[in-house]
């Protein structure tokens, strides 16, 4: 054979390798950025629910002496900045539900203000500031996981071990949640 014929088949072998690697490298940038985008989805439902929060505290504020003390604390949290680490939001998200739940306590004791059609308004947008918050979770945590397996799964696993890329940590329930609910008749 001759040398040249030698000289393409590892030019040519080259170039798929080559391209290879520039295309795993670009499948990893466009995981990070989905992972952000879901990021920033998260945030923006947790900023509504803390609007939201503050405006059922608002509403309800007159009704409730006792409770105002738990609830001003509680509004007062400061929101995670975009610096802040997947576990600061998830510790804020579940701090929320702990302010929502008891401004709903407050609601369900005061039945004049339970009927109060701007509270109404107010807990149907909370059940879907709600449902917005799971849905951006669900999405945030699928691209996550596609990050994950792509970063240990062999041929692409080199290409991560080369650029360093880490796995990146799920948004995950609050503890308390993940425990098997208990009626009591």
């Amino acid at each position: 054979m001759d040398p040249i014929v030698y000289v393409i088949i590892v030019v040519v072998l080259l170039v798929i390798v080559f391209g290879w690697v520039i295309s795993t490298l670009n499948s990893f940038r466009r995981m990070q950025v989905k992972i952000d985008e879901s990021e920033s989805s998260i945030d923006v439902a947790l900023t509504k629910r803390y609007d939201l929060l503050s405006k059922m505290f608002y509403a309800t504020k007159g009704y409730m002496k006792h409770e105002k003390d738990t609830l001003t604390e509680v509004v007062k949290m400061r929101q995670p900045g975009h610096s802040a680490s997947i576990q600061d939001k998830q510790e804020f998200a579940n701090q929320m539900t702990k302010g929502l739940d008891a401004i709903n306590v407050v609601i369900e004791r005061y039945p004049d203000l339970k009927a109060q059609a701007s509270v109404a308004k107010l807990q149907d947008a909370a059940s879907e500031v709600e449902e917005n918050l799971q849905a951006s979770r669900r999405v945030y945590n699928s691209n996550v996981s596609t990050y994950n397996q792509a970063i240990i799964v062999f041929p692409s696993s080199m290409i991560a071990n080369w650029k360093k890329f880490t796995k990146r940590d799920f948004f995950e329930a609050d503890e308390a949640k993940r425990q098997d609910v208990k009626f009591d008749f």
